[in-house]
């Protein structure tokens, strides 16, 4: 008879921790937690001290039932996972299961392996409330900031909105980058780079130097092209100085969904969502952590695979120590559980990630490479101006043999780095040519996922856990977007000097071409800009960050929890009241643009009903008309001239079976009309710019799949009143004017008038 029973958070870890502990364990799963504050009303009983009330889901009460009757005659042995989530999780079961608190065995392990499961099984503990309580102060305050900033926004900017401490930080920073950029301005300049080589070399070795200077105009780049002809170029100063590049530590949570990010092209949720199947299968340990620390046992694996790989000469024992404030130094930074297994089976995600995770791990543990770099600075006859040509040389390729870490902005220098060739100062070089190429000042990059995890973490706002489900929930709040941007066609001049003649010629490149970026939108912006006018404080960086340290002071054990959110409630509740009497300006939500040439009424941008619109004003007393924003553009930005554009519709293409044929934008989105029918565009058409051609392949394909709709897929002489459809959904039965669906697994070519009967008949009882 199984006498323990082993509860963790899911079934994969349920199964894995199975074959690891033997036939006197039985391991089952909780799916998480098993109760929440209540959804009805706040779910916190303010008057009591903040005491949250608390309701198991109907979706949970089968799993309870059966924990329940399992843990009666067992030893209960809580298991979920070691972060302050998973200690709330095993407080829960205590609560509702029925166990003492004080008493049940609490096991933690930071790997799912045999070792740490059964060195686990021997060093029990009880439930940490320290860390409960963290837990509870998070989910307590964030419940209070969204039940009370929620009926606020609905009030005063829209139904249907929705707020949250974190989530709304998060956004004010996408919307400030995107006013940076809204704000910024090109403007051109020319960078100079020459080509020289030594004038003693007789191979003539070719090697880059830039001009120190850049010119705002193409005039002064051309008087200084003309200045160099004739001049000399002699070497000031070479200096060649040993360097060294040191690997990068092993993953915490947010180091891992910025690097999967950039190498991987993996969504925040989607890194975590792989490497939690990576953990369960014990594979990787606790993917939840900012610490950087390796276990002794991690340490001398690595220095032994790296040894067997590259040889001793690489190898290094070095254990990084994590810098953050308040982090969980008792924790390992996300490491495969064996350092040996290089490959794993499973899908191409986890295979990638997991190779992504291996590699990190043991460059930790390597020797750094070793460099050499050189700056040579020319003076040129006649002028102040120098010239820079730096080159690095890798001696040592050390941990680069195995891995290298990206940025945020992968962008190769135009000048590129390599070997210069020896020279020393008063060594003449020789000028092959010199080109003055227009350059264009770029605006800050708008955030992808990456880079906002990383800013967010600069600015100790949110957790490694809680940073995947933020951006999901401010992508499907429709605050934000992610979204491709398609690059311009701009022209820019070079001037190249070649001896004593200077030619010019206009070139031409893409810019702006963006993959994955988040951007706001329009009732992002309006929500934000509300928040930031009422609940300055509440949404102020380091106000939000301060809190985050409140929810660590309380798991250490300094500050009581209820303390902790009364001294935030008492202010933020006045401020609600606050906002609900404060009657706001509605012109706020309005811009401007302009007059409409046509008729010289004014044409304003705002957010209508069904979302972000223009309008041109009517007549006084005629309704305006209106056009919805295209995808990409915003309230804050739009031109005049891109406004009138969207005026353009609906287009009348022409004729189509003696009905017209028009395109035009409605509630559901673009569409062709012919008639009184509507057909739906596909993603890929533009509306602006349809052809006729293309628009009665569109007509024609929906009203193939009307016929196709209409026609019974079966039918029976015995009876004409049922007939077996194909729907929106798949097959279904239609019997005198009602609808039926099939029995899972039913075939419908394969189905009798008897059959059918018996379905009708079912559905009725």
């Amino acid at each position: 008879m199984q006498e323990n029973l082993v509860i963790v958070e899911s079934p994969a870890k349920a199964k894995t921790i199975e074959k690891f502990l033997g036939k006197d364990f039985i391991v089952k799963s909780s799916f998480g937690h098993i109760r929440d504050l209540a959804k009805k009303d706040l779910g916190i009983n303010i008057g009591e001290g903040y005491k949250p009330v608390y309701e198991i889901p109907g979706d949970k009460k089968k799993v309870v039932d059966e924990l329940t009757k399992l843990a009666k005659s067992k030893t209960v042995w809580l298991a979920s996972d070691e972060d302050r989530e998973g200690e709330a999780i095993a407080w829960h079961l205590t609560e509702v299961l029925g166990l003492p608190v004080d008493k049940t065995k609490r096991i933690v392990f930071h790997e799912i392996t045999k070792r740490a499961i059964l060195e686990a099984i021997e060093q029990p503990r009880t439930v940490n409330m320290d860390l409960v309580n963290a837990q509870q102060a998070r989910r307590i305050l964030d419940r209070l900031v969204g039940f009370e900033l929620s009926p606020v926004l609905w009030k005063k900017v829209r139904p249907s909105l929705s707020a949250g401490r974190v989530q709304s930080v998060a956004v004010r920073l996408i919307v400030e980058r995107e006013r940076e950029i809204i704000a910024f301005r090109s403007t051109p300049y020319f960078r100079v780079v020459a080509q020289f080589h030594a004038a003693g070399d007789p191979d003539k070795t070719i090697f880059k130097a830039e001009l120190s200077s850049r010119f705002e105009t193409r005039e002064q780049a051309e008087e200084f092209l003309n200045t160099c002809i004739g001049a000399t170029f002699t070497v000031a100063k070479a200096e060649e100085k040993p360097a060294q590049r040191f690997p990068a530590p092993p993953f915490t949570t947010s180091t891992l969904q910025q690097e999967a990010g950039r190498k991987l092209g993996m969504s925040v949720s989607q890194t975590m969502s792989v490497a939690q199947h990576l953990y369960e299968q014990g594979l990787i340990t606790y993917m939840r952590t900012d610490s950087v620390n390796l276990s002794q046992q991690a340490l001398a694996q690595c220095k032994e695979e790296i040894t067997k790989l590259y040889g001793e000469k690489y190898s290094r024992w070095f254990n990084y120590k994590t810098k953050t404030k308040g982090a969980q130094e008792a924790h390992e930074a996300i490491r495969p559980s064996y350092i040996e297994r290089q490959e794993i089976e499973g899908t191409p995600a986890e295979k990638k990630l997991y190779d992504l995770i291996w590699k990190r791990t043991v460059a930790s543990q390597m020797v750094c490479a070793e460099l050499d770099r050189t700056t040579v600075v020319i003076d040129m006859s006649g002028s102040s101006q120098q010239f820079v040509a730096t080159g690095e040389v890798v001696r040592f390729d050390g941990f680069l043999r195995l891995y290298s870490e990206s940025t945020d902005d992968d962008q190769a220098a135009e000048s590129g780095e390599g070997l210069l060739p020896k020279m020393t100062a008063g060594d003449r070089v020789v000028s092959t040519q010199i080109t003055a190429t227009e350059r264009f000042t770029q605006a800050p990059a708008r955030y992808n996922e990456a880079s906002l995890v990383k800013r967010l973490e600069e600015l100790g706002i949110g957790r490694p856990s809680t940073y995947a489900p933020t951006i999901t929930t401010i992508i499907n709040r429709g605050y934000v977007v992610k979204q491709n941007r398609d690059g311009q066609k701009r022209n820019y001049a070079q001037l190249t000097l070649t001896g004593e003649k200077i030619a010019s010629k206009t070139l031409s490149e893409n810019y702006g071409k963006e993959k994955n970026r988040l951007s706001p939108t329009d009732i992002g912006m309006v929500v934000n800009d509300y928040l930031e006018e009422q609940f300055g404080p509440i949404i102020d960086y380091n106000f939000t960050a301060s809190v985050e340290k409140e929810f660590d002071r309380i798991a250490e054990g300094d500050i009581t929890w209820d303390k902790m959110i009364d001294e935030f409630y008492g202010p933020f509740h006045k401020m609600v009241d606050s906002a609900i009497t404060t009657q706001t300006a509605k012109t706020r939500e309005v811009r401007i643009l302009g007059n409409d040439p046509k008729t010289g009424h004014i044409v304003k941008a705002r957010i209508g009903r069904y979302g972000p619109m223009v309008e041109i004003e009517g007549n006084e007393g005629e309704k305006g008309r209106f056009a919805s924003l295209k995808k990409g553009q915003l309230i804050e930005s739009i031109t005049l001239e891109e406004a009138l554009e969207l005026f353009a519709l609906p287009r009348d293409l022409g004729q189509l079976d003696g009905e017209e044929l028009m395109v035009g934008i409605g509630k559901y989105g673009p569409y062709v009309r012919y008639g009184k029918s509507f057909a739906s565009l596909a993603k890929t058409d533009d509306p602006y710019t349809i052809g006729y051609d293309r628009a009665v392949e569109i007509v024609r394909a929906h009203q193939a799949a009307a016929a196709a709709a209409n026609t019974p897929l079966k039918s029976f002489p015995e009876d004409a009143d049922m007939l077996v459809k194909n729907g929106r959904y798949g097959p279904y039965i239609a019997y005198k004017s009602k609808n039926y669906r099939l029995p899972k697994g039913a075939k419908p070519e394969e189905l009798t008038l008897d059959d059918c009967l018996k379905i009708v008949a079912g559905s009725k009882k």
